[in-house]
């Protein structure tokens, strides 16, 4: 980080459970297999991707091979409907408060491990300041580019930094999932919130 590099407050929203119900990803992917076929025929693949989520959380390689059905032929086709289908999981407190934290002279950030393809289009309504999540390859959209998950969401608030060339001030932090821990700690007030209900938890 520059040592000239002007400060500027930052908040963080965490997108799946904390601004909105469910996995997206997690969600995109039953939705294909209620509207595609050629999901069902990478079943046992995936079955066997996912069977490793609990023994290497934070890898790309196990979600790689559980996603390898979805092509971009399928994002085109299911994506937008998937995506209408969504939004209406999202918690009603949650524009607002991205309004208000905006409005409060804080620069306000969503940094989600949920894909481009995905993430993007969800939230093009709420005037983030940035979007940052996992990049996908546009050919293969199975395959990260870059995970933005755990650990990474502190590289990928870096790099934001870096390029725009500020030092930022952590304000606040929020989230649902203790996968999020490394980013929380860089918080001032860390805001967790009931993936379930999205009320916050008093911790």
């Amino acid at each position: 980080m520059p040592s000239k590099a002007k400060k500027v407050n930052v908040v963080i929203f965490d997108f799946d459970g904390t601004l909105s119900a469910h996995d997206a990803n997690y969600e995109f992917g039953k939705y294909c297999f209620r509207h595609s076929f050629r999901a069902w025929l990478f079943l046992p693949l995936t079955a066997f991707g996912m069977s490793f989520r609990h023994f290497a959380p934070n890898a790309k390689w196990w979600r790689e091979i559980g996603r390898r059905f979805i092509n971009a032929k399928m994002v085109k086709r299911l994506g937008p409907g998937f995506i209408k289908q969504h939004k209406l999981n999202r918690f009603g407190w949650a524009a607002e408060r991205v309004a208000a934290e905006r409005a409060a002279g804080n620069i306000v950030l969503l940094i989600s491990a949920s894909p481009n393809y995905l993430l993007r289009p969800l939230v093009a309504d709420m005037e983030f300041d940035d979007v940052i999540c996992s990049e996908m390859y546009a050919k293969y959209p199975w395959k990260y580019h870059f995970l933005c998950y755990n650990k990474n969401k502190v590289v990928a608030l870096n790099k934001w930094a870096q390029k725009n060339k500020v030092a930022p001030v952590v304000v606040r932090s929020y989230s649902d999932s203790s996968s999020d821990m490394p980013i929380m700690k860089l918080a001032g007030e860390q805001v967790w919130i009931d993936r379930k209900t999205g009320c916050r938890i008093e911790k």
